[in-house]
């Protein structure tokens, strides 16, 4: 049986921002808007933050070490993508 206790945590990504609005991706890859006000003053695009529901409030802070690591595997999988081609390419 869960314990009610304990806090609920997650983890989501900013997707955009847009006037007062934030759209958020959800672990399964779904997004949702939250008003941009609720979010930690200075979020960015690309930022990641943690959810924590405790005692019925939603707490949400950034979680800058994650942030570095999603954009440094963003970086190297892009950088994988543009490697020159070896050999003949057939269209």
């Amino acid at each position: 049986m869960p314990d009610h206790d304990s806090p609920l945590t997650d983890v989501v990504t900013v997707d955009a921002l847009e006037g007062s609005v934030a759209r958020v991706e959800l672990p399964d890859g779904t997004t949702v808007d939250l008003g941009r006000a609720s979010l930690p003053k200075g979020v960015k695009q690309g930022d990641v933050l943690q959810l924590t529901v405790e005692g019925g409030t939603l707490h949400i802070e950034g979680d800058d070490a994650a942030t570095a690591q999603r954009q440094q595997q963003a970086q190297h999988d892009l950088n994988a993508l543009n490697q020159p081609v070896k050999g003949d390419v057939k269209l």
